[in-house]
């Protein structure tokens, strides 16, 4: 099993859980951070790395984020990849919280 990104990091896209990725799995979009589900070992060190609670293992995503499987295999595979830390956007903090965001990702 590998971990996901779900919708809360639409808009937030904070880089903490990419610094203890020891595979390197993090790809990094415009607005959105994806996992690659191959690349991902299942270490759960990510997990408790996030601050808007966005990071799930893949066999325990809450109903309303299972696209979120897919959506990340196919994201993870069309950007590159993320392995530092990076400055959230300015308004991060904002959208933390604020469901429903998927009509905001940008591709």
């Amino acid at each position: 099993m590998a971990f996901i990104v779900g919708d809360n990091c639409i808009k937030c896209k904070y880089t903490d859980c990419v610094a203890v990725c020891p595979v390197d799995a993090f790809f990094e979009g415009p607005n959105f951070l994806a996992i690659d589900p191959v690349i991902c070992i299942d270490c759960s060190l990510c997990e408790p790395e996030c601050p808007a609670n966005a990071i799930f293992q893949e066999d325990a995503v809450p109903e309303d984020q299972i696209e979120f499987i897919e959506l990340n295999a196919e994201l993870a595979h069309n950007w590159p990849v993320i392995t530092e830390v990076k400055p959230a956007p300015a308004d991060a903090d904002k959208w933390n919280g604020v469901p429903n965001k998927l009509a905001l990702l940008q591709r």
